[in-house]
C-alpha cells in the first residue's frame, strides 16, 4: 500500500502545472518517501514545528494521555506524551489546548464527496454512469472536484480523508478513490485513486422500474448472473493476455514473428485486480438472502472483500462473524423493517462488536458526511463502546483500507491529521476548533461561514 500511494502522489505532481512548479513542489513536499504526505493549500509542506500543548490526547492506539503534548514538524508527528516527557523543537509554533481535545483526523469510508454538489441540478453530479450495470472501468478519480464547496464543511468537523464512492444504482458501478480533504488540486487529494470496487447486491440495482422502461437484469437471479458472467469473461480475458505472453516468449526465444496481441477491454481489465487479490471488493447488502447470495459470488471468484451495509441481516450475524471480514455499517438512522426490532438497525454495530467483527462506520452522503462522528456517538446509545466507536471511524478504518501506517491514530511517524475540540468527539454539541492535515493548519471557513460574516448584524 506504500508504494501504491506514493505512486499515485507521483504521478500527480506534473498534471496541468508548469513543470518548474511541479518540480519546486516536488522538492518541497517531500514526495518521494512519504506514502500520504499533504501539502497545504498554497502547495508548500508545512513551515515550521507546531506544538500542541495541554490537551487530552485521544491516542486511539495506545489510550489517552492527559495534559499531553503533540509535536508536528514536516507533515508528521514526530513526538507525544506527557507535558514532562516531550521536549519542545525550537522555532516551534506553540499553541496552547488546554482543556481541549486532541484526537486523529476522521476516515469516512463511504462518501460521494467531489462528486455532487447540488443534489437536484443534474449537471453538478458525477456520482453514477448509468448507461450499464456492469461499469468497472469508471473511476471517481475522474470525476473528483477538488473544488467542492462540500468538503470545507465536511473537513471543520474533523473529517480529513474519505473513501469516495460511485452510487449504489448498478451492480458494479466503478473504482472508489481514497482521498484527502486538503490540497491545492485533484492530484494532491487523491491518495490511492483506485483503492476498492463496489459490488452492490441490495436489490435496486433491478432494471425493472417501469414495465415499458425495464430491461435486464430484472430481477435478483439476473443480477447474479450477470455478475458471475463478468467475472468469469474477465478470467477468459486474463487467459488470453497470459498465452499471447507465452507466445511472446517462445516467438522471441526461436527469432520468429510475434503474435498479434489481444484487444484491450477496458471493462474486463478492470476487474483483473480484484480477481487477482490485489484489491477489495466492497460487498453491499442488506438483507440475509442478498448478503449470502453475493458472499457465495465473491467466494465463487476468491475475491477478497468487505461487507457494507448489512442494515437488515440481524439474524445471520453469526454467519458475518464466521467469515472474519470487515464490515462497514450505516446509515445507521436507517428506518427498521416492520418484521424488525425497533433498535435493530441502531444496535447492529454493538453486535458485530460483541462478535468479534472489526467495524466502521460511513456517511454514504456528501451532504451529511460532516456527520460521521454522531453515527458513532449514536451507536454507543445502543450498546458499543465509546472507545470503538471512536476506532470505527479513525483506525479501524485505516486499517481496513490499508493506510494504518500513515493515518488513524496519533503514533509517532504517522501523517499529522490531527483534530483539536473542545470536548467528546461523539458529542453533537461538541465544537472544532482546530484541523490540522499534514500538519498545516486547515482555516475554519466554508461557504456558511463566509455568508454569515457578510450578513451577520453587528
Amino acid at each position: 500500500m506504500r508504494s501504491q500511494l506514493s505512486g499515485v502522489r507521483s504521478q500527480g505532481a506534473g498534471t496541468k502545472f508548469h513543470v518548474s512548479l511541479a518540480l519546486r513542489n516536488a522538492v518541497l513536499c517531500a514526495i518521494v518517501v512519504s506514502a500520504v504526505a499533504f501539502c497545504g493549500a498554497s502547495g508548500f509542506a508545512q513551515q515550521q514545528p507546531v506544538v500542541l500543548k495541554g490537551g487530552k490526547l485521544l491516542t486511539v492506539s495506545h489510550g489517552v494521555i492527559e495534559n499531553g503534548v503533540l509535536v508536528m514538524d514536516a507533515g508528521k508527528i514526530r513526538a507525544l506524551g506527557t507535558a514532562t516527557s516531550v521536549k519542545l523543537p525550537k522555532n516551534a509554533k506553540v499553541i496552547d489546548v488546554a482543556g481541549m481535545t486532541v484526537y486523529p483526523g476522521l476516515i469516512d469510508s463511504e462518501t460521494s464527496l467531489g462528486l455532487t454538489e447540488i443534489s437536484a441540478e443534474s449537471t453538478t453530479n458525477d456520482r453514477i454512469e448509468l448507461s450499464d450495470e456492469i461499469m468497472p472501468h469508471m473511476h471517481v478519480y475522474d470525476a473528483f472536484h477538488a473544488e467542492s464547496e462540500l468538503i470545507p464543511v465536511t473537513r471543520l468537523n474533523g473529517i480529513t480523508n474519505a473513501i469516495v464512492a460511485p452510487d449504489s444504482n448498478d451492480t458494479l458501478p466503478g473504482q472508489d478513490s481514497f482521498v484527502q480533504l486538503a490540497g491545492a488540486s485533484a492530484s494532491e487529494m487523491l491518495l490511492v485513486r483506485d483503492i476498492a470496487m463496489p459490488l452492490n447486491f441490495t436489490g435496486e440495482q433491478r432494471r425493472n422500474e417501469s414495465r415499458e422502461k425495464r430491461k435486464f437484469p430484472e430481477t435478483r437471479m439476473g443480477m447474479a448472473a450477470q455478475l458471475r458472467q463478468a467475472f468469469l469473461d474477465a478470467q477468459d480475458y486474463q487467459q488470453r493476455f497470459a498465452d499471447y505472453e507465452k507466445k511472446k516468449a517462445d516467438a522471441v526465444r526461436d527469432k520468429k514473428s510475434e503474435p498479434s496481441a489481444p484487444k484491450r477491454d477496458l471493462r474486463l481489465e478492470a476487474l483483473l485486480p480484484y480477481l487477482q487479490g490485489k484489491r477489495p471488493i466492497v460487498l453491499a447488502a442488506e438483507g440475509p438472502s442478498d448478503l449470502e447470495t453475493a458472499v457465495r459470488l465473491a467466494q465463487e471468484f476468491n475475491l477478497k472483500f468487505v461487507l457494507n451495509h448489512i442494515s437488515h441481516s440481524r439474524p445471520v450475524l453469526d454467519y458475518v462473524a464466521a467469515l472474519k471480514v470487515p464490515v462497514i455499517v450505516g446509515p445507521i438512522y436507517e428506518t427498521p423493517k416492520e418484521y424488525e426490532r425497533f433498535d435493530a438497525v441502531y444496535s447492529l454495530p454493538a453486535e458485530l462488536h460483541k462478535r468479534g467483527v472489526k467495524i466502521a462506520f460511513a456517511s454514504f452522503d456528501a451532504h451529511n458526511s460532516r456527520n460521521l462522528p454522531y453515527q458513532a456517538g449514536f451507536a454507543t446509545g445502543f450498546g458499543l463502546p465509546a472507545d470503538e466507536a471512536l476506532k470505527a471511524i479513525t483506525l479501524n478504518a485505516a486499517e481496513i483500507w490499508g493506510v494504518a501506517d500513515q493515518l488513524g491514530s496519533l503514533d509517532v511517524g504517522k501523517t499529522a491529521n490531527v483534530v483539536v475540540a473542545n470536548g467528546d468527539p461523539l458529542d453533537v454539541k461538541t465544537d472544532v476548533k482546530r484541523v490540522f492535515i499534514g500538519g498545516q493548519e486547515i482555516p475554519m471557513i466554508s461557504r456558511q461561514t463566509r455568508l454569515r460574516d457578510e450578513y451577520s448584524t453587528n
